[in-house]
């Protein structure tokens, strides 16, 4: 029988896996924020067009995505079974479905201008955005491998190195923004195109780094990771593809929510919108916590389910979450006592809508406490059930959560009963625990069904 690991044992481990990587995706969104940050310096149309442009690259590169998740669990699992073989087979064949991705959907990038058009963008933004997604389309295999590498790592326990190379790639992009945004330091100024040049160099060179780093440390060696690249693994190659198309889909009906309530919102008002933007940017922070705790709780629970350790892997999964219930709780605490001074760091007080911005936001970040608990719930699920390698049916649970439940509700709440934006919150939170509730259910109906060692 596999001895029993203590509550705090499993519980330092979870937050020694989960704390960087929870950093990490918050270094992530800072990247973003950086680009959106610079560009509004520059002028009102760029910026326009990079927000257009990097929410649509985002919505592409979240589908491609899945196959870099999918190895996170994969290398876990065989790396508890002993079996560094398939720890390099797994992460490479990761890679070769990433690159495969990234050319395959390279065409979209290249024609951006007519289908912007096509979707209806003013001819200023879309021609402006037409060349950063040009620029940035180049970088989307670099990018997911990128992300191939931090899950591979992740999972072999390095979650320090994929923070320092996410806070230093924020230091990098800063530098190469100042410099191609505004021609700063001799360097010509390119606008938008400055800062796709500027994210594609960011790409480029934390793949150099998590590369030289996987391929090169002693420690790390003898996975011979990039041993023989161009030999194939069919059975890992099907095994990554099976797993990780259902993940990419279930990102993109999480992300598509959401672009989705921003749509409508607009329908609403344009200060409603702002403050909208608003609040779901600082849920959005406290969301990324969620997700490292989610990677760490898919690596611990794949390496359980790797050794056939069911009472460790259903103890891991309870303190995981109850650690993510400590964060919700946190955060409700914070938006119900605090949602003024919080929305009020994103304003400008001067400005002549700003007042109004702030008494909407408030409220609705008052909405998004309710959030909390059903949004930390529900990816915490899905990590729980990537680790023991169920993705198909939970896509289909997400994706029933939040279009065929979460969606009508909020556009009922929010136009025919009339609620406004508040509705349409409260139609997001509907969609969200009922994603959370399902997902739940799934996980612990299958880990019950397996016995005691």
């Amino acid at each position: 029988m596999t001895p029993q690991i203590s509550t705090s044992t499993h519980a330092r481990e979870t937050l020694a896996l989960g704390l960087p990587l929870a950093g990490s995706s918050l270094a992530q969104m800072a990247l973003h924020v950086t680009d959106v940050v610079m560009m509004g310096w520059y002028g009102v149309v760029p910026l326009a067009a990079v927000v257009l442009g990097a929410s649509s690259f985002f919505i592409v590169f979240v589908l491609g995505s899945g196959f870099a998740k999918a190895v996170m669990p994969m290398v876990a699992s065989a790396l508890a079974q002993g079996d560094e073989t398939q720890v390099r087979r797994d992460t490479r064949m990761g890679l070769w479905l990433s690159i495969a991705y990234g050319l395959a959907v390279f065409p979209i990038f290249w024609a951006a201008g007519p289908i912007l058009l096509a979707l209806g963008q003013k001819p200023e933004v879309a021609a402006i955005a037409e060349g950063y997604l040009f620029l940035a389309g180049f970088g989307m295999a670099p990018a997911l491998c990128v992300t191939v590498l931090q899950s591979y790592l992740s999972a072999l326990g390095r979650t320090q190195v994929v923070l320092w190379v996410t806070l230093a790639a924020v230091g990098l992009n800063v530098a190469v923004n100042w410099a191609l945004i505004f021609g700063n330091w001799g360097f010509p100024e390119l606008g938008a195109n400055g800062a796709a040049v500027a994210t594609l160099t960011v790409q480029a060179a934390s793949l150099l780094a998590l590369g030289l780093y996987a391929g090169l440390l002693p420690s790390l060696r003898r996975f011979h990771l990039f041993q023989r690249f161009w030999r194939a693994d069919w059975p890992a190659l099907r095994q990554v593809w099976r797993l990780g198309v259902p993940i990419g889909l279930t990102g993109l009906a999480e992300g598509g929510l959401f672009q989705a309530s921003a749509l409508m919102m607009g329908w609403i008002g344009a200060v409603e919108l702002a403050a909208h933007g608003i609040a779901l940017e600082v849920a959005a922070l406290t969301f990324m916590l969620h997700v490292g705790l989610s990677s760490a709780a898919t690596i611990r629970v794949a390496r359980f389910d790797g050794r056939g350790d069911r009472a460790n892997l259903r103890r891991a999964a309870q303190v995981a979450l109850l650690i993510s219930l400590a964060v919700a709780l946190a955060s409700v605490a914070l938006f119900l006592a605090f949602p003024e001074p919080i929305i009020a760091l994103f304003l400008d007080m001067e400005k002549p809508d700003s007042a109004a911005i702030l008494a909407y936001g408030s409220v609705l970040l008052i909405v998004a406490a309710l959030f909390q608990l059903a949004d930390g719930m529900q990816v915490m699920a899905l990590g729980l059930l990537r680790g023991i390698r169920d993705t198909r049916v939970p896509m289909v649970l997400a994706a029933v959560s939040y279009w065929l439940i979460g969606i009508p509700c909020s556009y009922v709440l929010a136009f025919p009963l009339g609620m406004g934006g508040v509705g349409l919150w409260l139609g997001l939170v509907v969609g969200l625990v009922c994603a959370s509730v399902s997902l739940m259910w799934r996980f612990w109906r299958l880990v019950r069904q397996a016995p005691e060692d």
